[in-house]
């Protein structure tokens, strides 16, 4: 062996030595041996009033029966809960979850490819099954995200996954659930040289979107192009823009500002695009429009500062109750752009959502029915229902309040380990103060 293949070699154990440094420890769920019955519990369906004293049984990984007259298989394992709360699994709608691991941390991060036109990216196949951030996420509820490319113009394709499995494969709910568009930014508003005349808005970046009109006219002369002439050279990137050019896959554009998502309004409209707006600041602003059009919304994050001078202290706190008055499809993310190890607190961005005018029920279902019905998975998750998979925790509590604790889960049927880093460096310094108490 040369000195070449030494060096090899010595990379790749140290490769093994710095692996385990980035996974957790927490083994994912067995497949569900028997049916499982919940017992004496309150169940909150979220697709319908509470149930108190029920039952929710699930066989198979879906929900088999709910209600206060269940029945019971003989052969279930009954857990009584003791008055306890059900919940569907909280579902964070717009997250970069096993793509990132520490941000400042280059050899960490999965989440963008080179170039800015990549509609054939995936990110399902770059999923980290064992991110640390996983378990932490799942600790307080978060059972099911959208995790998604980031980049500029046309990053790639996002994909829905459940938080926990051994591989991408077993974490996939939705491989493909939409392709990401990063609208331009207008110009900033500039002011001329007379202080009596008024800001000018200045046009918006028409040159990026003449791009995006004409990447998709590429790719649907390719689909011509092939139809014709079958040994026509295949090109990854026209192949997977077929399934949004017929309007299978949701074009999710990120945009805040009302230019934005106004244009971004007009060009799927003439392109004939079904469209998701991410972001949605300025969303009130232009909320006949998204109203006619029924455009829905993924709330960018609840905690986010004012994007202007003049703008509302409480412009992003209250937007998911504007949204809601105005009767536009939303659902709560729990970030602005993106960042995996925000996602545990999906359920406060909801709670501030409720101290600024939305009402509980709401916000709840904002981050559980809402966004499975906005990216079309409403028959599988987001309620719970005979038929939906037994995605679900018990509670102390309401999920939306601080000091509620998550104390079981499952996820379509797989009984998931609730231990993450968080908790392990909570008692190890729980044990040092013990041993450095005064005997």
């Amino acid at each position: 062996m040369n000195r070449y293949s030494l060096s090899f070699v010595a990379l790749l154990a140290l490769g093994a030595i710095a692996t385990p440094a980035l996974a957790h420890p927490e083994v994912p769920g067995p497949p569900q041996k028997q049916p499982v019955a919940i017992v004496n519990a309150t169940i909150h369906p979220v697709s319908g009033p509470a149930i108190e004293k029920g039952t929710l049984v699930f066989e198979g990984g879906k929900i088999t029966a709910i209600g206060k007259e269940a029945t019971i298989p003989g052969n279930a394992e009954v857990i009584d809960v003791g008055g306890k709360h059900v919940y569907p699994g909280l579902f964070d709608a717009l997250t970069d979850l096993g793509l990132v691991e520490i941000n400042s941390v280059r050899a960490t991060l999965d989440v963008q490819e080179t170039g800015q036109v990549n509609p054939n990216v995936r990110a399902i196949v770059a999923v980290h099954p064992d991110s640390e951030l996983i378990p932490v996420a799942r600790s307080n509820g978060v059972l099911l995200a959208l995790t998604a490319p980031s980049g500029r113009l046309m990053p790639g394709r996002s994909a829905v996954i459940q938080l926990d499995g051994w591989t991408w494969e077993d974490m996939a709910v939705l491989p493909d659930a939409g392709l990401h568009i990063e609208w331009p930014q207008p110009p900033r508003e500039t002011r001329r040289r007379s202080p009596e005349t008024p800001m000018q808005p200045s046009p918006p970046p028409e040159e990026a979107a003449e791009r995006l009109r004409k990447i998709l006219a590429d790719a649907r002369g390719y689909a011509a192009a092939r139809a014709a002439d079958p040994k026509f050279p295949r090109d990854a990137r026209w192949e997977s823009l077929q399934d949004v050019l017929a309007g299978k896959l949701p074009v999710v554009v990120h945009a805040d500002e009302v230019r934005q998502m106004t244009a971004a309004v007009a060009f799927a409209q003439q392109e004939k695009l079904k469209l998701i707006i991410a972001g949605g600041y300025d969303a009130p602003q232009c909320e006949s429009l998204l109203k006619q059009h029924d455009i829905p919304v993924i709330v960018g994050g609840v905690y986010r500062l004012p994007r202007r001078r003049g703008d509302d202290y409480d412009a992003a706190y209250s937007l998911p109750a504007k949204l809601h008055a105005a009767g536009i499809r939303f659902c709560i993310s729990s970030q602005d752009r993106h960042g995996a190890s925000s996602v545990r607190n999906l359920p406060y961005h909801a709670a501030t959502a409720v101290a600024f005018g939305l009402s509980p029920d709401e916000a709840l279902k904002a981050i559980t029915l809402y966004p499975a019905q906005i990216l079309g998975l409403a028959d599988r998750v987001g309620s719970l229902e005979v038929g939906r998979h037994a995605t679900l925790f018990v509670a102390s509590g309401d999920p939306l309040d601080t000091p509620t604790q998550v104390e079981a889960a499952w996820i379509a049927g797989r009984k998931v380990e609730l231990n993450d880093r968080h908790k392990r460096l909570y008692r190890k310094y729980e044990e040092k103060y013990k041993q450095l108490a005064p005997q």
